[in-house]
């Protein structure tokens, strides 16, 4: 997973999804970056917030995205280039 901020210029950050788990009315999700820092970012997420997600997951461009075999068996995908 890569992370981009407009705080941190072009600064790109590699990283991977740990942990989410409830706490009172939110889901928080851990994040640990590797490149170039190691840090550990967590988000709260309200239900309105994981709502969205849903929704946007619902898109036929990212249900194919899932649901394409390509996606599973690739180990490495390519960079997504400036996003």
């Amino acid at each position: 997973m890569y992370f981009r901020s407009t705080g941190l210029g072009k600064t790109q950050l590699a990283g991977k999804v740990v942990e989410l788990k409830r706490q009172g009315d939110y889901l928080i999700m851990h994040v640990d970056t590797t490149e170039p820092v190691k840090w550990r970012i967590r988000a709260a997420m309200s239900f309105r917030d994981l709502a969205k997600v849903v929704g946007e997951c619902m898109k036929l461009a990212i249900i194919s995205f899932i649901l394409s075999p390509k996606q599973w068996f690739n180990k490495e995908p390519k960079h997504p280039g400036d996003f």
